[in-house]
């Protein structure tokens, strides 16, 4: 019975890839497309259609290419989305977290920094969700934030585990906010429906309406961030 082949994007697909050739150079018996103009290109209709709306066909057309093209550097649609995700976590710019002030700037700058990153591609966010992203940027990623973490001072676990805090705060954030299944700012409406209770039943709701439904998103992720590190600091004071 043949070994079923991971799926991509896990651990063990992406520990079977090979290493990518050199910039520039051209793979014996295959077109001259290059493999990062390809993701890149795949980001772009992602970010334009969805994940759901993509095919390799619509991504040939936009390469003026054909899919035969495309399934010589890759099996199929989920392995070019694999690099998808990578290339956007990629976006972060990470390399200046040694210079930071102490650790918890380290993982404040992180946080905003990955934020903007997923925000810039909101439908890639349930492809992030959906698996660990351990590709090449992925890993770059965590190698920079966890040095930079423990240059500071924090222990090894309590690094990692903020790491992973932070990270999971930032994504679940994004993908409810600003994510393809994310419900529209209705903040008005909403204090309305609030008003409209029976103070009799709801009178903390009330009082705390105008705050629970006029507050900016941006001002929210910020709160919940700093409540998030300072949290942390009571375990490494």
């Amino acid at each position: 019975m043949a070994a079923t082949a991971p799926p991509p994007g896990s651990p063990a697909w992406w520990a079977a890839r090979p290493a990518p050739a050199p910039a520039g150079e051209r793979r014996r018996g295959r077109p001259s497309l290059d493999t990062a103009r390809i993701v890149d290109t795949a980001l772009r209709l992602v970010d334009e259609h969805g994940t759901q709306a993509f095919s390799l066909r619509l991504l040939a057309e936009a390469l003026n290419s054909g899919t035969a093209t495309l399934y010589r550097h890759f099996e199929g649609k989920d392995e070019i989305l694999a690099y998808v995700v990578d290339r956007v976590l990629g976006e972060a710019v990470l390399d200046d977290l040694a210079e930071r002030g102490d650790w918890r700037e380290v993982l404040t700058v992180t946080a905003h920094r990955f934020h903007d990153a997923l925000r810039a591609h909101p439908h890639t966010l349930p492809l992030l969700i959906a698996q660990v992203p351990v590709g090449p940027h992925g890993l770059a990623q965590r190698e920079r934030v966890l040095s930079a973490l423990l240059a500071h001072g924090l222990p090894v676990d309590l690094a990692a585990r903020a790491f992973t805090a932070v990270t999971h705060y930032v994504i679940g954030f994004t993908a409810q906010q600003h994510g393809p299944a994310a419900a529209p700012d209705d903040g008005p409406r909403l204090a309305a429906f609030y008003g409209g209770l029976d103070p009799a039943a709801y009178p903390a709701l009330l009082q705390a309406a105008r705050t629970l439904t006029s507050v900016p998103v941006d001002e929210e992720f910020a709160f919940g961030l700093g409540l998030l590190v300072h949290g942390l600091g009571h375990l490494h004071p």
